[in-house]
C-alpha cells in the first residue's frame, strides 16, 4: 500500500492511499479516523482510501468549521481525481456510509455501484442505542451528547490513551491501533461530531447496485437507522448479519463475498447499458 498526499477543493492537505493490487477500483469510505489495515483484505480490487481532516497524516483544515458532509465528499472526489479514477464502486463503513450515500447524490457519475456497512445515510444519531421501541429523538439525544462530552475531556484523554502500551508486533491491525489512539482526541470527536449531525439523505435517486450490511447486535448504528434507507431502491440486495458494529472485522469474508457480487452485478449493469445504446444505434433497415 502507498500513501501519498492530494490537495482537496477548499486547499486542505489530504492523506490517501491505495492498494497495489489489480483489479477494478473500489473507493473506500471508512469510519473517521480508522486505517486502513483495519479491513478485510480486497484482493479483488483496487482500493483507494484516505484518512479525515486532521487524522493520520491529513492536515486540519485552515477553518476549523469545514469538516461537514460536503468537504468530506469533495476530499472523496479529490482521490478519485488523483488516481484517474472516473467512476467506480464506493464502500462505506460506520458514518463513512454518509460520504458513500452524499458522493453517489453528488456525483452519481462518479459511483457505479455502493456496498454500505454498519451505517445509516445520514443522521448517525438517531441510530445509536438500538433498544426496540426506543424513540428516534431519545437514541439522537444519547448520541449527541455522549460525543459532546467526550469532546470536552478529549485533552484529559490525550495523555491516557497515548501511553497505552501497544505490542510490539508487525501486524497490520496492531500498527493501526497504535496509529489510532494517537488521535488528538478533541478533534476527532469533533470530526465525529459534525459528520453524525449531517441531516438523513433521501436515496431514492440512486439507481445504480446496491449492498447493504447490517449487524443484528450493532449498537451505533441499529439495523432499521441502516436498512430504513435503502429498502425501497429497485436495486438494494439487504442483509441483516448476527454481528455487532465492528462486522468487518467479525465477518471479513462475507464482507468480501459481498463486494465480488457487488463488482460482478455492476459489470452486468454495464453490459446492459452498452448492449442497449448499441441497438439503438444501429441502422433500422
Amino acid at each position: 500500500m502507498r500513501e501519498h498526499d492530494v490537495s482537496s477543493a477548499d486547499g486542505t492537505r489530504i492523506r490517501l492511499w491505495r492498494t497495489d493490487t489489480t483489479g477494478p477500483d473500489v473507493l473506500l469510505s471508512p469510519g473517521p479516523g480508522a486505517a486502513a489495515a483495519v479491513w478485510p483484505e480486497l484482493s479483488c480490487a483496487r482500493v483507494h482510501g484516505w484518512y479525515h481532516r486532521g487524522t493520520m497524516g491529513s492536515d486540519r483544515p485552515a477553518d476549523p468549521s469545514r469538516v461537514t458532509l460536503g468537504d468530506h465528499v469533495a476530499d472523496a472526489v479529490a482521490v478519485l481525481d488523483d488516481g484517474g479514477v472516473e467512476r467506480c464502486v464506493v464502500v462505506g463503513w460506520s458514518m463513512g456510509v454518509t460520504v458513500a450515500a452524499g458522493l453517489a447524490l453528488r456525483h452519481p457519475d462518479r459511483v457505479s455501484g455502493l456496498l454500505l456497512v454498519a451505517g445509516a445515510a445520514g443522521d448517525s444519531f438517531a441510530g445509536t442505542v438500538g433498544v426496540p421501541g426506543l424513540p428516534e429523538d431519545v437514541r439522537r439525544l444519547i448520541g449527541v451528547s455522549s460525543v459532546a462530552a467526550l469532546r470536552l475531556v478529549g485533552p484529559l484523554l490525550d495523555p491516557v490513551l497515548h501511553r497505552v502500551p501497544v505490542p510490539e508486533l508487525s501486524s497490520p491491525v496492531v500498527g493501526s491501533l497504535r496509529r489510532f489512539l494517537k488521535h488528538d482526541w478533541r478533534w476527532y470527536f469533533t470530526l465525529v461530531l459534525a459528520l453524525g449531525r449531517a441531516p438523513r439523505l433521501d436515496l431514492t435517486g440512486v439507481t445504480c447496485p446496491t449492498t447493504v450490511l447490517a449487524g443484528q447486535y450493532d449498537w451505533l448504528a441499529s439495523p432499521d437507522s441502516v436498512v430504513g434507507a435503502v429498502s425501497g431502491l429497485p436495486q438494494a440486495r439487504v442483509r441483516v448479519l448476527p454481528n455487532t458494529h465492528f462486522l468487518p472485522w467479525e465477518n471479513p469474508r462475507v464482507v468480501v463475498e459481498e463486494l465480488e457480487l457487488l463488482l460482478a452485478r455492476v459489470r452486468g449493469v454495464e453490459r446492459a447499458v452498452d448492449d442497449l445504446l448499441t441497438s439503438r444505434s444501429r441502422p433500422r433497415a
